[in-house]
C-alpha cells in the first residue's frame, strides 16, 4: 500500500484508490486513458474494465467527500424503526436507506449525497438533521428489498407525519367529520399512507393550492401549483399510483372499486399551524386514474384591500364604489385569478355591526367573522338560486354571491341590486368590458345592467419577484418589443428578476400580487349598455375615461420592480 499520509479531499479519485492501494499505477494509466477516449467517469471506467468493484469506488468517494462508507453488509443492520421513517418508494427513487437516528438526527446511506432536493425533502419529512454516508447503489437497493419486506412483515412502522389529522365527510354532514387518521390501516398500506401524507404535508409547506397526481408513461408525476404555476415535486414509481390514489379515495369516502368514471369528494386536514378543506376531483384518463387536490385554507381571512395590489387611484375608485347602499360589483377573470380573495377585503373593510351581510358560495374559501356564511350544498338541494331565494326573507343589506352561473342567478342578484341592495359577485370573462356583455349573454335583459352595475372589475395574479434573489437584469429587446416597451418609456425603467435560491426553490418568484383593470359605469358606458352596444364600443369608452388595462396595470408592477416582463406577458393578452 503507498504512504496514506494524504488529503484525500484535496485529490482525485483514482489517485485516492492508487493511495489506498486498492488500484495500481499501470491501471489506473490505462483507465485515464480509456477515459480520453470515452469521456466517462473514471469509477465507472475502472468498473467495466474490471480494476475496481463498485464498494472500492464509493469507498473513494466516501473519502474524496469526507462522508462515513457504510458497506453493503452494514446496511442491513439498519433498525426497522429506522427505516420505516421513510416510504418504500422515496427511498428507491432517491437511492437512500436511514441507518440509524437520534432525537435531532436521521444518518441516511445514498449513493448521491449531492442530492439535495432528497435531503431538504427528508428534513421536512422526518423533522431532523440530515447526515449522508456514502454506499453502493446496488447495496441500497438490495437493503430496500431485504428490509422493507421485514418491516412488513414485523409491523414495525412509524407514521411519518405525525400532526397530520385527515377527518373525511360529506358536503352534507360537516358536523359529522371522522377522523380517518385513526382508522386501522393495514402492515402493507403503511407506507403508501406515508408517502400520502408526505404528498399533503409537503403541499401545506409550499404554499401550494392544489396537487396533481397523474400518471405518465414510466412514473407517477405529482405536481403543485405554487403561486399560480405547476412544479413537478416527484416522481413516485408506477407501482405506487394505484395506492395514492386509493388513499386518496378513502380519504375522500369515494368508491375506490369505481375507476371508469368521474368522482368528486372532500376531506379536512388539520395541523397544529391550520386547517384545510380539501375539494378532491378524480378524473379517468388513457393512462389511468388522475386526481386534482384543491386546498382551501379554513383559516380566518388576513388581507386588506392595501395588501392586494391595487395602485393609489384604482384603490380610491375601488373603496368609493363598494361603500354605495346599492347597485352591484362585478369581478371577473379566470379560475385561481384571486376574485374571492379581493371580495372578501371588500367586506372585510366595509362591515359594520349596522348592517347584515351575507355571502352564498361554493364553497366558503375563507371564515370571516361578523358575515353570514352560506355553503351551496347540490346534493341536498341547496343551489345557489335556492339558498338566494330564501336569504330575501332574512333581512339583508349587502349581499355576496360566490358566482354568477346561469341566468336564474343573475335574474336574482339584479333584482337584489335594484331592490336597495349592494351585492358583489364575479363571473368568468376576458376584461372589464367582455363582463357586460357576458351578463347580457346569459340572459339579463341590457336595460337592466345598465340601471344596476355600479363597477366592474377583471384581475390577474402576477408572481412576485423573489426577495432573497432580486437582482437588477437587462432584457432583450424581443422581451421589451413583447410589451411594447423598446421605446424611451422602457429605456428608463430598472428591471429586476429573481437568480433562483433555495427560498423561491430556483423559481425566482414568491408570493402573488393582483392586477387590475376598473370600469366604472358613467352616464356614457350606461348610455352605450342601453342600446346595446357591443364589447369593443364598451371598450373604447372606457378607455376615454380613463380605464386602465390589465396589460398596463403589469407593466406598472414592472416599473416598481414587483414583477417581470414575462410574468406580464405571461397573464395579459396583447393589445391591438
Amino acid at each position: 500500500m503507498l504512504e496514506n499520509n494524504y488529503n484525500p479531499q484535496l485529490e482525485k479519485l483514482g489517485q485516492i484508490l492508487l493511495r489506498e492501494g486498492l488500484i495500481t499505477d499501470d491501471q489506473l494509466k490505462k483507465s485515464l486513458g480509456e477515459q480520453q477516449l470515452k469521456k466517462g467517469k473514471i469509477g465507472n471506467i475502472l468498473v467495466s474494465l474490471g480494476y475496481a468493484v463498485e464498494e472500492n469506488i464509493a469507498f473513494a468517494l466516501a473519502k474524496q467527500m469526507g462522508y462515513e462508507f457504510i458497506s453493503n453488509d452494514k446496511l442491513l443492520e439498519a433498525p426497522d424503526r429506522v427505516v420505516g421513517l421513510v416510504p418504500e418508494v422515496y427511498a428507491k427513487q432517491h437511492n437512500l436507506i436511514p441507518i440509524a437516528a437520534s432525537d435531532s438526527t436521521l444518518h441516511v446511506a445514498m449513493a448521491d449525497p449531492d442530492d439535495l432536493e432528497a435531503l431538504d425533502t427528508l428534513q421536512k419529512l422526518t423533522k431532523k438533521t440530515i447526515e449522508p454516508a456514502i454506499a453502493t447503489k446496488s447495496g441500497i437497493l438490495a437493503a430496500i428489498d431485504q428490509l422493507y419486506v421485514r418491516i412488513r412483515k414485523t409491523d414495525e412502522v412509524t407514521e411519518v407525519i405525525g400532526d397530520l389529522q385527515f377527518f373525511a365527510g360529506d358536503d352534507d354532514e360537516d358536523e359529522g367529520l371522522v377522523d380517518m387518521s385513526k382508522v386501522e390501516v393495514g402492515v402493507d398500506e403503511a407506507p403508501i399512507v406515508r408517502l400520502g401524507n408526505m404528498i399533503m404535508g409537503e403541499a401545506l409547506k409550499e404554499r401550494a393550492t392544489d396537487i396533481h397526481v397523474e400518471m405518465q408513461e414510466h412514473h407517477v408525476a405529482v405536481r403543485y401549483r405554487i403561486d399560480g404555476v405547476l412544479q413537478e415535486m416527484m416522481t413516485p414509481p408506477k407501482t405506487a399510483h394505484a395506492g395514492i390514489i386509493s388513499r386518496i379515495k378513502i380519504l375522500s369516502r369515494l368508491n375506490i372499486a369505481e375507476k371508469r368514471l368521474p368522482q368528486d369528494g372532500r376531506f379536512t386536514i388539520r395541523s397544529q399551524e391550520k386547517e384545510v378543506d380539501v375539494r378532491v376531483s378524480i378524473l379517468p384518463t388513457v393512462n389511468g386514474e388522475k386526481a386534482v387536490l384543491r386546498l382551501l385554507d379554513k383559516t380566518s381571512f388576513a388581507m386588506s384591500l392595501e395588501t392586494l395590489g391595487f395602485e393609489p387611484e384604482m384603490l380610491k375608485i375601488f373603496r368609493r364604489w363598494i361603500i354605495q347602499p346599492y347597485g352591484m360589483l362585478i369581478i371577473s377573470g379566470p379560475t385561481g385569478s384571486g376574485k374571492s380573495t379581493t371580495l372578501y377585503a371588500a367586506l372585510k373593510e366595509i362591515k359594520s355591526e349596522q348592517d347584515n351581510i351575507t355571502t352564498v358560495e361554493d364553497p366558503v374559501e375563507y371564515h370571516l367573522d361578523g358575515i353570514n356564511q352560506v355553503q351551496v350544498k347540490a346534493g341536498i338541494g341547496l343551489t345557489f338560486s335556492l339558498a338566494l331565494r330564501h336569504i330575501l326573507r332574512q333581512d339583508p343589506d349587502k349581499l355576496l354571491i360566490g358566482e354568477i352561473r346561469d341566468e336564474e342567478t343573475a335574474d336574482i342578484a339584479v333584482k337584489f341590486s335594484l331592490t336597495g341592495h349592494l351585492v358583489f359577485s364575479t363571473l368568468h370573462a376576458n376584461d372589464a368590458s367582455s363582463t357586460i356583455t357576458r351578463l347580457i349573454d346569459i340572459g339579463v335583459q341590457p336595460f337592466l345592467v345598465g340601471s344596476c352595475l355600479n363597477l366592474v372589475m377583471a384581475q390577474r395574479l402576477v408572481r412576485r419577484i423573489c426577495s432573497k434573489c432580486k437582482q437588477p437584469y437587462t432584457p432583450t429587446q424581443e422581451q421589451l418589443e413583447l410589451l411594447g416597451l423598446d421605446n424611451e418609456r422602457g429605456r428608463n425603467i430598472k428591471y429586476f428578476h429573481g437568480r433562483g435560491c433555495v427560498h423561491c426553490r430556483g423559481t425566482g418568484y414568491h408570493g402573488r400580487i393582483g392586477i387590475f383593470e376598473i370600469l366604472e359605469m358613467r352616464q356614457k358606458i350606461r348610455r352605450l349598455v342601453f342600446d346595446s352596444a357591443n364589447q369593443e364600443d364598451i371598450r373604447e369608452a372606457a378607455l376615454a375615461q380613463g380605464m386602465v388595462t390589465l396589460r398596463e396595470a403589469g407593466i406598472m408592477k414592472v416599473e416598481h420592480g414587483i414583477t417581470t416582463i414575462q410574468e406580464v406577458v405571461r397573464s395579459t393578452v396583447t393589445e391591438v
